[in-house]
């Protein structure tokens, strides 16, 4: 497992230091008056490439080391692996597509990932088992499609939600890889290695990503790379509920409440508006947290007065990721406590947010 990781991690940052280096040209069609933008200068945003290639690798040589060379870890990674590669292409090509051309509209992506969710139905044979409620668990087992449909929605939706959380330098890289790290510890607690072993060249590959975007903002995920973590956590998620009984439905949902919330809201908060979901703002809870917590900072080169003040943002959000990842890891089984965890945090968000939006932050907050 540590050397898949090792691999992971090489791979992904040689791609990306290749990207940095040669292939920045397309950054320009990235217009200046986008309102998610919050840097100066042309930066690549094929990050979900290296991504891609780093995952792939890893997964491709622990397929070899477990079918022909004798599975020294006892990992069990066999061709359902490659399952997992074929399930995540249509979501991650088609960000990556979105960020050299910028000219997928909204619907068009969201169906390439639901494609995504679809073909894991298919080739993975992914469903809901439960979730968690006897009365829901009855309903689920009395009509199974329902556990397909939540499959196919948590696949298509989990990477815009990390797209949407994916603002500032080191924010989403950095919340992905605390998720894949919770979700491998507790596969590792219930005997998963073969789960453990993806979820950790993940977290190694994002790794090698981060060498690169935090703090020196050289490249970002893009889209690509939001899809690239989505899909995968996504996959990982439902596959830990449905291959081990003792793993709480709720655990993931936890984990995730952050980037979930985060999307439901901003749903609900343009539908109010008379907006269309699909249409980009500035209103996010990070970008609040950008312009109302986060202090200027005084420095003669514009551009590295940007850079300091967006790489300040990430850091109050990794620490309100903390908040449930910590939870989630202790009680990973008692589904009770998850909900209670996970309605405390929906609270949570809604009065943060009111505060920052009505400027009452106590200062101790501003940094």
């Amino acid at each position: 497992m540590i050397w898949l990781s090792v691999v992971a991690f090489i791979v992904a940052a040689l791609a990306a230091g290749f990207i940095v280096r040669w292939m920045h040209s397309h950054a320009s069609v990235y217009g200046n008056g986008m309102p998610q933008r919050f840097h100066l200068g042309d930066v690549p945003r094929l990050g979900g490439a290296a991504l891609l290639l780093g995952i792939g690798c890893s997964w491709g040589l622990g397929v070899l080391q477990s079918t022909h060379w004798g599975d020294p870890g006892s990992l069990k990674l066999g061709a359902w692996v490659g399952g997992w590669l074929v399930a995540l292409l249509p979501a991650a090509l088609g960000g990556i597509a979105e960020d050299m051309t910028q000219r997928l509209s909204v619907r068009y992506r969201l169906s390439l990932t639901g494609a995504s969710g679809a073909l894991a139905v298919i080739l993975l044979d992914l469903t809901l088992p439960r979730m968690g409620w006897p009365w829901l668990d009855s309903l689920l087992a009395a009509a199974p499609w329902l556990g397909v449909a939540v499959v196919v929605l948590a696949v298509a939706g989990l990477p815009h939600a990390f797209n949407i959380i994916d603002g500032y330098n080191g924010l989403a890289g950095m919340v992905a890889l605390i998720v894949c790290l919770a979700l491998a510890h507790v596969a590792l607690q219930v005997g998963d290695r073969a789960l453990a072993a993806l979820l950790v060249s993940t977290a190694a590959a994002t790794g090698g990503f981060l060498v690169w975007n935090y703090p020196r903002g050289m490249l970002f995920a893009g889209d690509g790379g939001a899809y690239v973590w989505g899909g995968v956590i996504a996959l990982a998620s439902i596959s830990l509920v449905q291959r081990n009984a003792d793993v709480s439905p709720w655990f993931p949902m936890l984990l995730l409440i952050y980037p979930v919330w985060e999307t439901i809201f901003s749903i609900y908060r343009k539908t109010v508006r008379g907006v269309s979901p699909g249409v980009a703002d500035a209103l996010h809870f990070h970008q609040l947290i950008y312009r109302r917590i986060v202090r200027g900072v005084f420095h003669d080169d514009e551009s590295r007065r940007v850079l300091m003040r967006n790489n300040r943002t990430s850091p109050y959000l990794w620490g309100f990721t903390l908040l449930t990842v910590v939870p989630a890891v202790l009680f990973w089984s008692n589904t009770p406590l998850l909900m209670a965890f996970c309605g405390l945090f929906v609270i949570s968000y809604v009065m943060a947010y009111l505060a920052i939006v009505r400027f009452k932050v106590p200062n101790w907050l501003r940094h």
